[in-house]
């Protein structure tokens, strides 16, 4: 188990889709598809609909909290957000949208790619499966 701080509550959990760069949700995913859309993003092309996105934080404008909550309406945001540092865009659209997000693991060795992951942000802990 992994320890983490709660962000926004719940639980979920699926497969791991992991950046190392931050995202912008504004310009830089399609809230239509989930398909990160940004040209200069290592993920362009990615779907993150229906997968636990773990990135080191967002960026970008204030309207990518509403992008997230958009994404939630239309069914193409992420199960889950695990971020390295919360901040205030990202926490707001998890927490407007009712998506359990999660920060500050103290171990992220295992996060990778396709891992199986359950994020219980309640506990503020990550199971691997």
């Amino acid at each position: 188990m992994i320890s983490c701080r709660k962000i926004a509550k719940g639980k979920a959990s699926g497969e791991l889709l992991v950046s190392n760069e931050p995202i912008s949700f504004l310009g830089g995913v399609d809230p239509e598809t989930g398909e990160i859309i940004d040209i200069n993003h290592e993920l362009k092309g990615q779907i993150i609909k229906d997968k636990i996105l773990f990135i080191p934080g967002g960026k970008g404008s204030t309207v990518g909290s509403y992008v997230i909550f958009q994404m939630k309406k239309n069914n193409t945001a992420p199960k889950a957000i695990i971020c390295l540092k919360a901040e205030p865009i990202i926490a707001t659209g998890a927490i407007m949208s009712n998506i359990p997000m999660v920060d500050s693991p103290d171990n992220t060795e295992n996060l990778v790619n396709g891992q199986k992951v359950e994020v219980n942000s309640d506990e503020g802990i990550i199971k691997l499966l």
